[in-house]
């Protein structure tokens, strides 16, 4: 085991986010590492800003969510150390992975944001992503922020059936 606790924490995320073809948001992370019960939710946010502060994982923050995804600086110091990580972790994230992969994908390929345009009105710009393709990107003006965030917070629910419905129609 690693002298300091907070470098397995550091590898941990590293080797979740280097698992998966995806960006993975800190809640996500964050729910597992908790669940597992690996250390506690400040320590993981303070293992986080690190890595992001190191350059080793990006961040993009996204209505509320920061996805994150590891850089080649992140690969690289993952490929020196991680077999610091011990065997019963890396199996116990690879079976968090596998069994959640879709849930954590969908979470990640949908996403709505809203913002205020120059002509004043609110614009939501929703997008449905594929294997980091944009199957769907439509931008939405309306008066209000209220409606703008519906919007998003619909997308989110019913985004596979719009996508359907737009398919049937156009096609």
């Amino acid at each position: 085991m690693l002298q300091d606790p907070l470098t397995l924490y550091r590898l941990i995320v590293l080797y979740m986010l280097n698992r998966v073809s995806f960006p993975l948001t800190a809640a996500q992370i964050s729910d597992f590492v908790l669940e597992k019960e690996y250390t506690n939710f400040l320590t993981l946010q303070q293992v986080i800003n690190e890595l992001s502060d190191a350059g080793m994982i990006s961040s993009e923050t996204i209505r509320n969510r920061t996805h994150l995804s590891i850089t080649n600086e992140g690969q690289e110091t993952l490929k020196f150390f991680q077999d610091r990580i011990g065997d019963a972790i890396k199996d116990e994230i690879n079976a968090y992975l596998r069994e959640n992969e879709f849930s954590l994908r969908d979470e990640v390929s949908v996403l709505g944001d809203y913002y205020k345009s120059v002509s004043g009105e609110y614009e939501a710009h929703l997008v449905a992503r594929d294997n980091g393709i944009a199957l769907v990107d439509i931008t939405l003006s309306v008066p209000t922020a209220e409606l703008a965030a519906v919007i998003c917070d619909n997308w989110q629910k019913k985004n596979q059936e719009i996508y359907q419905y737009l398919v049937e129609q156009l096609f």
